[in-house]
Formats: structure tokens, C-alpha cells, sequence
């Protein structure tokens, strides 16, 4: 088997995992807070938000696996749809991840990042609710709807920004002893920058 296969194996055999853990975490975690249509779970988007650190595809089959895990764990339909809106953002993040590797080594960059992706994160699943009301698949006074879409939008921003920040820091620790690509391509960047100072 070559190396490349070798990769592709280990891959899918890691984003089996992080899907089972999607799976798993919404239906055991204890540190979970459900108040109607909303839900927050503790460490929930961690192995989605793991996976961008891989690949985009790695992310995307996550992201699929853990929408899954919330339809099995939590019969709650705006629910599943927010965690279908992880395909979209954190499959997009993947991507950044994947072309600016080397701002996972500062501190700066990688939490305007972590923000940046928090707002369309959070502002995206806010959209989902709201247009799943406007359309009538339920109902809701007006101004319950606002309180629940503020709730959304600064609860799940929160949210997203500490999940991110304990998958950077897993992944980080795991970098130590396992390829992981981003990391390992932003070694590749941080060179480059070394050799550039030492030319000039």
C-alpha cells in the first residue's frame, strides 16, 4: 500500500471517529442547556471544527455524521437544520484553513478567525430559525421569535468561539504526535519565513 493510500485510509478511518463522537456527544453530554428550539451542548461542534484542521472533505463528512447525531439525540427539527448550517460555515473555514495554513502558529490571526467564523456561524443558524418560522413550519409571537434569535446569535457565537478554540487546542496537542495537515503545512510556512529573514 502506498503512502498515499496509507493516508487515505488513516483519513477516513479519523473522520469516522469524529463523526462518532459528533454522534455520540449531543446524547451523552451532560453540560447541555435546551430551551425550546435552541440547544447548546458543550464540546458539540469539536469534532466537526477537528476535521477543518484535516481537510474540507474530512470536514463536510462530518458535518453530515453530526447532523445525524442531533436527529438521533434531540427531536427538535430547527435543531437539525442549524447543525446542517456546520456543512456550509465549518466546510468554508476548512478551506481558509487550507489555503492559510500558518495562522495557526498566531495567537492574533487564529482568534479573529475563530470570530469571524463565530458570526457567520452563529448569524447563519439565527437565519435558519428565523426563515423556519417565516415560512410557517411553526408558529411563535414576535417578540418570543427576537428573544430566540438573540439568544442564537450570541448564545451559539460563545459557543462556537470556546468549541473552536478546544478542538485548535486538541488538534495542536495531537500535532505533537500525528500528521495533521494544517499543521504540518503551516511548519512548511513558518520555514519559509525563517529562511526569508535569514536572506535579508
Amino acid at each position: 500500500m502506498t503512502q498515499t493510500k496509507n493516508a487515505k485510509v488513516r483519513n477516513l478511518i479519523i473522520a469516522a471517529m469524529l463523526t462518532a463522537l459528533g454522534i455520540l456527544i449531543p446524547a451523552i453530554m451532560p453540560a447541555k442547556i435546551i430551551i425550546g428550539p435552541a440547544s447548546f451542548t458543550l464540546a458539540s461542534h469539536v469534532p466537526v471544527m477537528a476535521a477543518m484542521f484535516f481537510s474540507p472533505v474530512m470536514t463536510a463528512f462530518v458535518a453530515i455524521g453530526t447532523t445525524l447525531g442531533f436527529m438521533i439525540s434531540t427531536p427538535v427539527p430547527t435543531i437539525w437544520l442549524r447543525a446542517l448550517m456546520h456543512l456550509f460555515v465549518m466546510t468554508a473555514g476548512a478551506y481558509f484553513l487550507k489555503k492559510h495554513p500558518e495562522i495557526v502558529h498566531q495567537k492574533v490571526k487564529i482568534q479573529i478567525f475563530n470570530l469571524v467564523l463565530g458570526i457567520f456561524h452563529a448569524g447563519l443558524e439565527a437565519l435558519i430559525v428565523y426563515v423556519f418560522y417565516a415560512f410557517g413550519f411553526a408558529t411563535m409571537d414576535q417578540a418570543a421569535l427576537l428573544n430566540l434569535l438573540l439568544l442564537i446569535g450570541f448564545g451559539g457565537l460563545v459557543h462556537s468561539m470556546i468549541d473552536f478554540n478546544l478542538s485548535l487546542g486538541l488538534c495542536n496537542v495531537l500535532s505533537k504526535a500525528f500528521n495533521i495537515e494544517i499543521f504540518e503545512r503551516a511548519k512548511t510556512f513558518l520555514s519559509k519565513d525563517k529562511i526569508k529573514v535569514k536572506t535579508n
